[in-house]
């Protein structure tokens, strides 16, 4: 019997539209919530949600983390649930990011001279990448979940390192916003 040679066929149309929605949901959120409604202006301290949401970074990182060890060592049980329990956070992260700037709004960084260079310079990264790391992992969810595992490994090499940058820079912003 002759191996095929044919390619995996790409996700299907419903998939891709899925994603593809629920990633627009998440960007006309995000932008209506923060672009569009105004918050307080007592900027002065975080708030707790403020707060939790760097918290929730935090812990993004460390199940993203503790994923990749997982999945070199060959245990795929303990890898999916690191990594959902990474998106469960991060999806928990979005859901107070959302609140938090519905009551406080943008809080506008003070810092001065060099300090205010590298705050923009990681922000405008993480702004970027944060947008594009919701359909991407999605789409990693979704391969790994249905076993489509040379695809699921081939996007998650892509996946993971952006993913990480925009959960450490969110903790890293935070605490220049809020304690510099």
């Amino acid at each position: 019997m002759q191996e095929s040679t044919s390619p995996v066929p790409a996700e299907s149309t419903e998939v891709r539209l899925v994603i593809t929605a629920l990633s627009g949901i998440v960007f006309l959120l995000v932008a209506l919530v923060v672009y569009f409604l105004p918050g307080a202006t007592d900027h002065e301290r975080p708030s707790v949600l403020a707060s939790l949401n760097a918290f929730l970074n935090g812990c993004a990182t460390v199940f993203l983390l503790l994923g990749f060890y997982f999945v070199r060592r060959g245990n795929i049980v303990w890898h999916r649930r690191s990594m959902l329990a990474a998106f469960g956070v991060s999806s928990l992260f979005l859901l107070t990011y959302l609140l938090h700037h519905v009551r406080v709004g943008s809080v506008p960084f003070q810092g001065v001279g060099f300090i205010r260079v590298v705050y923009f310079s990681l922000l405008i990264p993480h702004i970027i990448l944060a947008a594009m790391i919701v359909p991407m992992a999605l789409l990693t969810i979704y391969r790994g979940w249905t076993d489509r595992i040379a695809l699921h490994k081939k996007i998650a090499k892509v996946t993971l390192p952006i993913w990480l940058f925009v959960s450490t820079s969110g903790v890293a912003l935070y605490f220049m916003l809020y304690h510099l």
